[in-house]
């Protein structure tokens, strides 16, 4: 999308979990986390969201110290609100209550200068699911380089 910057990726959270819905959520952060977000640093891959009542948290998620903060720096690994409508948290519960789901953040990134977290509904895939995924993408990548090389003949 233009005018976005992506800071982090979770690539394992495809790969771990069927992504049934997204949603794209704003995140509650201080002044120097936006800073060191800005620099393109954070680690979202052991993050998860949890819905407390109204409200909706992100953990575990690592946003390094900035650099030149003084005492003002935040924790790394605190817990960050994230800016939801009150249908999509009633959504987000109804969907967690049910066996298997939870909400994992996909993207870290920023949007016309404001930071925007894309968290997904999954549900938690088997091992023969991965197997079945990885094989579906060999074959794919075979197909398109068989129709590349006959288009080249």
């Amino acid at each position: 999308m233009a005018g976005e910057k992506v800071v982090a990726t979770n690539r394992s959270a495809r790969h771990d979990y069927f992504i049934d819905q997204t949603y794209e959520a704003g995140l509650v952060l201080q002044g120097t986390e936006v800073k060191a977000l800005r620099e393109g640093r954070a680690s979202i891959g052991d993050g998860y969201v949890h819905v407390e009542g109204t409200e909706a948290w992100l953990e575990n998620v690592h946003i390094p110290e900035y650099v030149q903060g003084t005492w003002t720096n935040h924790a790394p690994r605190r817990r960050r609100k994230l800016l939801l409508h009150h249908a999509e948290i009633d959504e987000l519960l109804v969907k967690t209550r049910e066996k298997g789901f939870t909400i994992v953040p996909l993207r870290l990134y920023f949007v016309k200068g404001r930071a925007k977290l894309e968290i997904g509904i999954g549900r938690g895939k088997k091992l023969y699911d991965k197997r079945q995924t990885l094989r579906q993408k060999q074959d794919d990548r075979e197909a398109q380089r068989a129709m590349s090389l006959r288009r080249q003949a």
